[in-house]
């Protein structure tokens, strides 16, 4: 099985887009080049903030959906500190067992 992964993007303008893939740095280049998703066109340079292995496409949709709901500020903490990420994590994989 090929493992899920969920990232941050953040743009020129400092907003976060966060999205999932089984591989980063393919979905990464398609951002960069324009063929990824349509809100981060035109958004000028862009920069890999934060990529974690989340497991299966299950899950990596719940978490993308939760990371979604968060506020910037929210954001930028998992983003800085990969405890909080990993608790978020921990607590979607106790919800689901």
């Amino acid at each position: 099985m090929t493992p899920w992964y969920l990232y941050l993007i953040r743009t020129a303008d400092n907003t976060l887009y966060t999205g999932i893939t089984t591989d980063v740095a393919r979905r990464y280049q398609q951002h960069q080049s324009g063929k990824g998703a349509k809100a981060l066109r035109g958004k000028g340079e862009l920069t890999l903030a934060f990529s974690a292995p989340v497991g299966d496409r299950s899950l990596a949709l719940r978490l993308e959906y939760r990371i979604k709901q968060l506020t910037r500020r929210q954001k930028e903490r998992l983003v800085a500190d990969g405890d909080g990420f990993a608790a978020l994590l921990n607590e979607l994989t106790l919800k689901n067992d």
